[in-house]
């Protein structure tokens, strides 16, 4: 465990590193990144028994749909901040369902949508 401990925080501080230099457009592929990589890491720890882990690493899920939902400018995106922001809502839905059902399917889900969400944004040019 120690060396996953490790592994995580070298994450830590390259995505620190990385965050700096960022533009906007980038913060918002990380986070996307970010919430991909958490949803595949509860899923290892759901398929090893590791409770706690799950429950740490969707939560961290959570809170990345969360910080891309309250990112949403309703003035300037209009339509389609309210689309996004209830897709948003339905995935912090689906992931808490995940974590108290240990349900793999609603995972699944949730990392289907994000990643529809983030071709979507990496198709446009910063």
């Amino acid at each position: 465990m120690n060396a996953l401990k490790a592994m995580r925080q070298y994450q830590t501080v390259d995505t620190d590193a990385q965050a700096l230099g960022a533009t906007p457009h980038r913060l918002i592929q990380m986070l996307m990144e970010g919430g991909l990589t958490r949803i595949a890491q509860a899923r290892g720890a759901i398929e090893r028994g590791w409770t706690a882990e799950k429950g740490e690493l969707i939560g961290k899920a959570v809170g990345i749909v969360g910080g891309l939902r309250n990112g949403l400018d309703f003035e300037k995106g209009g339509e389609l901040a309210l689309n996004l922001d209830r897709l948003y809502d339905y995935m912090i839905a689906k992931l808490t369902e995940a974590n108290v059902h240990n349900d793999l399917t609603r995972l699944d889900e949730v990392a289907t949508l994000l990643r529809e969400i983030k071709s979507g944004w990496d198709a446009i040019a910063p």
